[in-house]
C-alpha cells in the first residue's frame, strides 16, 4: 500500500530511506539519468531493514502500532469482510452506545452475529464512539445480541479494540461493573460458537466483556492486557517513567500470550501493521474466522459451553517443582 503515514518514532529510518528512493526516482524521471541500480539497492535495503525491525519489535513499539490512528476499525472490517450487514441498535432500555456496534453479517456465505468495539479516526468520530470506551448500555446491547444469536443458532464473532470500559462517574452510576460481570456470566453459558479477536488494544474488563469465547485470536501487533502499561506503572511504581518496564513485565503481546496459552492463534499482519494493507488484514481475519466457525460448528452445543468453561479454568494453571 503506497499511502504514507506519519512515522512512529522507531520508523524514522525507514521513512528516510523511502524519501531518498522517491527523490532518486523523481531525479531520474526529470533528467533522464539512469538511477535504476541505486533505486533497486535502496529498495532492497529498505525491505530488509523493515523485515528486521518489525520482527524484533519491543512491547512498547507494538503498543504504538496497536494504537495507530489509522489502524482499521471494527466498521472497516465489516465493510471489507462481509457480503451483507444489518446493524442492530440499542439496549432496549433507551440508549444506543456507539462504542459497541453489532448486527447480523454474512462472511463467505456464513451468517454470524458480528459485534465489536468501535474507535474513530478523527476527533469527530472519536467523540461519536467515545474513543472506543463502552458505557454499560453498550455491554447491555452486546448481551441482547448474544441472546439473539443463541435463539437463532448463529455463531458469535467479536472484534475487540478498546482501551477499556468508560471509567466516568456516569458509567459507574448506571452499573458499569455489573454490566460487564453479567456479560461474563452469560457468555460463559452460551451454546453457540463464540470467537473473539483482539484487533488493536484489548484492555481490562472492558475487553473481557466481549471475549469469553471458545477461541480467542490476536492480530500480530495487537495487545491484550488486564491493565494498560501506563496504569500499571502508576500503581506499582507511582511513575509514568516506568511504563516501558511495565509493558514488558505484563506479557501482553500476541507471542507472549500464545506461549501462555491465553490465545489460540496469531493472525498475520502486513509488514508495518494492519494500516499499511487493511484488505490483506481483513482477508487473513476472515479466513481464520471461517475456519474456526467450521470447526466449532461440528461440536455439540452443550459441549461448546463446557469447553469454553474449561478453557478459562485452565488459564494460569502451572506446576511447581
Amino acid at each position: 500500500m503506497s499511502t504514507k503515514f506519519t512515522p512512529l518514532d522507531f520508523e524514522e529510518s525507514i521513512y528516510q530511506i523511502q524519501d531518498k528512493i522517491e527523490e532518486l526516482t523523481t531525479i531520474s524521471s526529470e533528467t533522464g539519468i539512469d538511477l535504476k541500480d541505486q533505486i533497486e539497492t535502496l529498495t532492497k535495503q529498505a525491505l530488509e531493514y523493515k523485515e528486521q525491525l518489525y520482527s524484533n519489535l519491543t512491547t512498547s513499539q507494538k503498543i504504538q502500532i496497536a494504537r495507530h490512528s489509522k489502524r482499521p476499525t471494527f466498521l472497516d472490517y465489516v465493510y471489507m469482510m462481509t457480503e451483507d450487514w444489518i446493524e442492530f441498535h440499542g439496549d432496549r432500555e433507551g440508549t444506543d452506545d456507539r462504542a459497541i456496534i453489532g448486527g447480523v453479517a454474512i462472511i463467505q456465505g456464513k451468517p454470524v452475529m458480528l459485534i465489536g468495539t468501535q474507535k474513530g479516526k478523527t476527533t469527530k468520530e472519536n467523540i461519536e464512539y467515545n474513543f472506543g470506551m463502552p458505557h454499560p448500555e453498550g455491554y447491555r446491547k452486546a448481551l441482547r445480541l448474544y441472546y439473539h444469536a443463541e435463539r437463532f443458532n448463529l455463531p458469535i464473532v467479536t472484534l475487540i479494540d478498546t482501551p477499556g470500559a468508560y471509567p466516568g462517574i456516569k458509567a459507574e452510576q448506571t452499573g458499569q461493573g455489573t454490566a460487564i460481570a453479567v456479560n461474563l456470566k452469560e457468555m460463559a453459558k452460551l451454546t453457540v460458537p463464540v470467537i473473539a479477536v483482539i484487533t488493536g488494544e484489548g484492555c481490562s474488563g472492558g475487553a473481557l466483556g466481549l471475549a469469553v469465547a471458545n477461541k480467542v485470536f490476536m492480530l500480530e501487533h495487537s495487545v491484550y492486557t488486564v491493565i494498560s502499561p501506563e496504569g500499571c506503572a502508576s500503581i506499582l511504581w507511582r511513575s509514568a517513567d516506568q511504563t516501558n518496564v511495565a509493558a514488558e513485565a505484563l506479557k501482553i503481546t500476541a507471542k507472549d500470550l500464545m506461549k501462555l496459552d491465553v490465545i489460540e492463534g496469531i493472525i498475520k499482519e502486513p509488514l508495518g501493521g494492519a494500516h499499511y494493507d487493511p484488505e490483506f488484514t481483513a482477508n487473513s481475519l476472515s479466513e481464520t474466522l471461517i475456519k474456526s466457525i467450521e470447526e466449532l460448528s461440528k461440536i455439540p452445543r452443550n459441549k461448546l459451553k463446557s469447553d469454553r468453561y474449561d478453557r478459562f479454568r485452565k488459564i494460569g494453571v502451572f506446576i511447581e517443582g
